[in-house]
């Protein structure tokens, strides 16, 4: 990276609120995985809210469940969304919209592979866009491509149940053009609005051996935002492999001649989550997480900024443990992006995520393995397998909130932690702070 006047704009303390919402079916749940319902975000949105404005937070991640909002084609359902940015506008709290978080209505019968899919996404965000125009200073139009393309197109885990590199191929170019799309569609409604494209991070290294397995995972980390952005012309890196996986060339002409820049790229980074090394295990090769800490944050930012000259914003953060884990992680993470502020890097600040505990996806897809975690036990690459069924709720609580959720009979309360503390001062230090357009 090349020397930099400091980055003195104002810093954004952000946090955001597990939003997960798979309106389908699914194996351990009929009704499929909303995290809203399983934390009883419904009940207690005013409060959560609330909750996020005691710290100093000025702006918060925030889903908005398709599924619900847009029940029918050309059906919109904005009694309770209109609730929330009433309420997010008198606190203070600048909302980033996250419109898509892993699923599509089910009237779109094919899913994020559904032909309709790009201009469903993008009439949805335009939707959004034009209604909250001027109350919502941030949107998102959909979160993390390259974890989504996994869970549906490469492990086939939810709809529409693609699998391999085809499948994964077929995801991807799908979610690049409702992206595309859906940014053209919030420019047209809402031009002031800031778009943040969030994408999950990964640091990858591997065993002796693995170094081309490696280099296509580096390629595809950038490969959804080149899409977006109209860079995936003949020329590029997996142009050719994407065109061998089934791709139609078509198809990637269009992005290019669609293409569309995001004014903030969001990394989604956890320290212990995001770095894996590539290792056999069985008969596969499988990636065994490992402690990245700063160091790999500090990668990933001068990567994205390197690539595409936009200000990146730590859209998703957070440790697993107990409370002194979680307090010297946001230490650490606010240290490091204040460091790289005065070296000129344009981080514009941190999203905490989640505000409170959330609740592990195979609760509701009876159990099933959603995020393959490996790690090495007693000196061997293991599987990391979710709680077993009977144990109940609170078993599948992880624990990476500042507020902690305690199961109590049928409710869930949320407890305060020390994190929250630490959280608080840090936001009200005398550091300039401000949300992602100002106060709404």
């Amino acid at each position: 990276m090349t020397d930099r006047p400091p980055f003195d704009a104002p810093f954004i303390w952000a946090v955001g609120i597990e939003d997960t919402n798979v309106g389908w079916p699914l194996a351990g749940s009929p009704g499929g995985l909303d995290e809203f319902a399983l934390t009883r975000h419904y009940e207690y949105w005013r409060e959560d809210l609330a909750l996020a404005a005691s710290i100093g937070a000025k702006s918060i991640r925030y889903g908005f469940p398709w599924y619900r909002i847009n029940p029918a084609p050309g059906q919109w359902d904005w009694s309770w969304t209109d609730e929330v940015v009433t309420e997010a506008n008198r606190l203070g709290l600048g909302l980033i919209i996250d419109l898509v978080h892993y699923g599509t209505p089910t009237w779109l019968k094919g899913s994020f592979t559904d032909s309709a899919y790009p201009d469903a996404m993008a009439d949805y965000a335009g939707a959004v866009a034009g209604r909250y125009k001027g109350r919502v200073p941030g949107i998102t139009p959909l979160n993390e491509p390259l974890v989504t393309a996994s869970f549906v197109g490469l492990r086939g885990i939810w709809p529409p149940h693609e699998t391999g590199e085809i499948g994964w191929s077929r995801v991807v170019v799908s979610l690049a053009e409702g992206i595309q799309r859906s940014i053209h569609a919030i420019r047209a409604a809402a031009p002031e609005m800031q778009i943040v494209h969030v994408e999950a991070t990964h640091v990858w290294t591997s065993e002796a051996g693995l170094d081309a397995e490696q280099l296509l995972l580096d390629r595809k980390n950038y490969l959804p935002t080149d899409l977006v952005l109209g860079r995936v012309s003949p020329g590029h890196e997996l142009h050719g492999w994407l065109i061998g996986n089934g791709t139609a060339s078509g198809r990637l002409d269009a992005l290019v001649s669609g293409a569309a820049t995001p004014d903030v790229i969001g990394v989604n980074y956890y320290p212990e989550l995001s770095a894996r090394q590539l290792a056999h295990y069985e008969d596969k090769i499988v990636g065994v997480t490992f402690n990245a800490w700063t160091d790999g944050l500090r990668s990933i930012i001068g990567g994205f900024v390197d690539r595409y000259s936009l200000p990146i914003l730590v859209s998703e953060t957070a440790v697993e443990g107990n409370d002194d884990h979680r307090v010297n992680w946001l230490n650490a993470v606010v240290g490091l992006i204040h460091t790289m502020r005065a070296e000129g890097v344009p981080v514009l600040g941190l999203v905490w995520w989640p505000l409170f505990d959330f609740v592990d996806w195979s609760f509701a897809t009876g159990d099933q393995v959603i995020e393959e975690f490996y790690s090495v036990i007693d000196g061997k690459v293991s599987p990391i397998f979710p709680p077993s069924r009977g144990a109940g709720i609170d078993a599948y609580f992880r624990r990476m909130g500042l507020w902690k959720l305690v199961a109590d009979g049928a409710d869930i309360r949320r407890v305060t932690t020390p994190a929250a503390s630490a959280f608080r001062d840090h936001a009200l230090a005398k550091t300039p702070s401000a949300n992602l357009g100002n106060e709404p």
